[in-house]
């Protein structure tokens, strides 16, 4: 292929703008903020997650202790209820039996009172779980929306270099022959995105290897029109006699 050797040269200008639409793209992809962005809301998801399921013990626990309330307000009414009827009974018989049911009354009293202040530890604990999780659900957000601006902010920076970039390379495209620029395109798909180098001092800028002497004379010895590739790479060389 032939092709005007100021247009060569501009593929060189075409493939930095190439290179650096790949880095602002690259850039976009890996941002740390976003990343870190990407990694608080995974920890605001379990969060979420943990506090609701702390918030389900604490009313779990909350309808238990009702009932353990329930269970030893029970017996303090049953034992109240004795109590009045130690005064007024005077048959010796009955004044036993009623001892009797007192005592009783007074074991399953301390029995219920402890099942009742088990609970209510385990319901004070749970709760402060959920106070914890809750003020840490709060960071993660204000960290969350801290992160998120900064993204964003980042995000316009990058796209405003990049749309600027992309309508540079779409007007230098637009001005080379249209075999040259599909050329050049075929070989950018195959080459990680650079589809021409400069051939310097011997070497290819685009592989970094050195042509071999014999290859070396023949590129130098063609007419400046004709378009050479790097026998290894398979990019277009621009030659330093053409730049």
């Amino acid at each position: 292929m032939n092709a005007d050797p100021d247009a060569q040269v501009r593929l060189l200008d075409l493939a930095d703008h190439d290179l650096h639409i790949s880095q602002l793209e690259h850039k976009r992809r890996t941002l740390p903020d976003a990343q870190r962005a990407t990694e608080l809301r995974q920890r605001l998801d379990r969060l979420n997650a943990e506090v609701i399921a702390a918030e389900t013990i604490v009313s779990d626990l909350t309808r238990e202790q009702s009932r353990a309330d329930a269970d030893v307000e029970l017996v303090r009414e049953r034992v109240r209820k004795d109590q009045t009827l130690l005064t007024e009974i005077n048959d010796a018989k009955q004044l036993q039996s009623l001892q009797h049911e007192l005592e009783s009354l007074a074991r399953r009293q301390a029995e219920l009172e402890d099942i009742e202040l088990e609970v209510m530890e385990r319901a004070e604990g749970a709760a402060a779980a959920v106070r914890v999780l809750s003020e840490d659900r709060e960071q993660v957000t204000t960290d969350l929306g801290t992160v998120d601006a900064k993204v964003t902010a980042q995000y316009a920076d990058i796209d405003a270099q990049l749309g600027a970039q992309q309508a540079e390379r779409a007007a230098l495209a637009s001005s080379l022959p249209e075999d040259l620029l599909a050329l050049y395109e075929k070989i950018r798909s195959d080459n990680g995105g650079v589809g021409a180098a400069r051939l310097e001092r011997g070497r290819c800028a685009g592989c970094q290897l050195e042509v071999p002497p014999h290859e070396l004379e023949d590129i130098r010895n063609a007419p400046p029109e004709r378009v050479v590739r790097c026998e290894e790479c398979r990019r277009i060389l621009i030659r330093e006699s053409a730049a």
